[in-house]
Formats: structure tokens, sequence, C-alpha cells
């Protein structure tokens, strides 16, 4: 693929991230319209190839995000801004985590994403999750994740929705983390939704 394609493909991907953002922050894409059908069963393997399942969202609150290690921009902004936000929960980070599930299995197996999440800028509690592609389209579905292969050949590139949900110890889930928040604003919603409580219902104070 040559360069200025790839260029074409990267400023879609993010066009198409900031649009993302813009929607929830004007409540199209917000917690007023999605509820608690986001989330549900699915079956993975994280990045030592052992297999999870739903049951790893049950007793932490977790950031549950889809992207892929080969995202040239939004993938590792969220995940950047997601480790800046673990360290300033202090003692509470030791319950939360981070759930990233991949949307391009093809390329994303477990050892790729054991390497890709070994960054020290990420959040240090992270899970990485891939499969097969009908499981990551199960798992996309039930978090109604948009995500489209754009391109073709080894450089190939994967439009997806940019927004990370929060979900309670009880594996519910609980509000929108937004994308492009500063991890300032990411970790006032996190604490917010804590001091509700496992069966909180909103990310405000």
């Amino acid at each position: 693929m040559s360069r200025t394609v790839w260029v074409i493909l990267a400023i879609l991907a993010l066009a198409f991230a900031v649009i993302t953002g813009l929607a929830v922050r004007r409540g199209v894409l917000g917690a007023q319209t999605q509820t608690a059908a986001i989330g549900g069963p699915f079956h993975l393997v994280d990045q030592t190839g052992a297999p999870k399942d739903a049951g790893v969202l049950k007793k932490k609150w977790s950031a549950v995000f889809f992207g892929f290690t080969y995202c040239p921009e939004a993938c590792p902004t969220t995940l950047l801004a997601l480790g800046q936000a673990e360290k300033l929960l202090g003692p509470k980070a030791d319950d939360f985590q981070t759930v990233f599930i991949s949307v391009d299995p093809g390329r994303d197996t477990p050892k790729v994403m054991a390497n890709y999440l070994s960054n020290s800028a990420f959040p240090h509690r992270t899970l990485g999750l891939t499969g097969t592609d009908s499981q990551v389209a199960d798992v996309a579905h039930a978090y109604h994740v948009f995500y489209q292969k754009a391109g073709t050949g080894p450089d190939y590139q994967i439009n997806h929705s940019t927004i990370t949900y929060l979900m309670s110890p009880t594996g519910d889930f609980v509000c929108v983390l937004p994308y492009g928040e500063t991890p300032q604003a990411l970790a006032g919603q996190i604490q917010a939704a804590m001091k509700q409580g496992p069966h909180a219902q909103s990310c405000r104070a």
C-alpha cells in the first residue's frame, strides 16, 4: 500500500474518531441513550492465551475499550490517558482495570497483544482480549461497537468506535468515557461512579 493511501486512511480513521467523540459529547451516543443493554456474555482469550469470559468484569471497575494494536492514533491515545487516570486513582486503582478488546483478531494474537500492552505508559492493570472473527463480532455486537476493515494488504487499517465503557463490579454498564477526555476528567468520572458503589448508574458526582 502506498504512503499516500495509508495517510488517507489514517486521516479517515481520525475523522471518524473525532465525529464519534463529538457525538458522545452532544449526547447522541451518551449514557442517556445507551442503557443496561450494553454488554453481555463473551468467550475470548487474554494476552497469555488463557480463556476468558464476561466474569473478568466482576469485582472490579472496568474501562472496556475496543481497538487494535496497529491503530495509529485513537488506541494509543486512549490507553495513554487511561494509564494516567489509573495513577490518579491512587489506592482505588487496585479496584480498577482496563479491558482492551481487539477488533483485529487476524493480526492481534495473544503474543502480539502482550507485547503491545507491555508499554509502561499504558495502564498497569490491563487485560488484553482477542479471539476468532466470530467471537470478536459477537462481543462487539453486545457492546454496540462499530468496526470495519479499510484497505488491503498487510498495512490495512480498522475504522472503529472510539468510546470507552465504564462497567461496574457487577459487570453492568455505568457510563461512556468519551474519547479525548483528559486523564483528570477520566479519573474524576471513575471516582464519581466508585463513590456510588457497585450499583452505580452514572459517572456524575
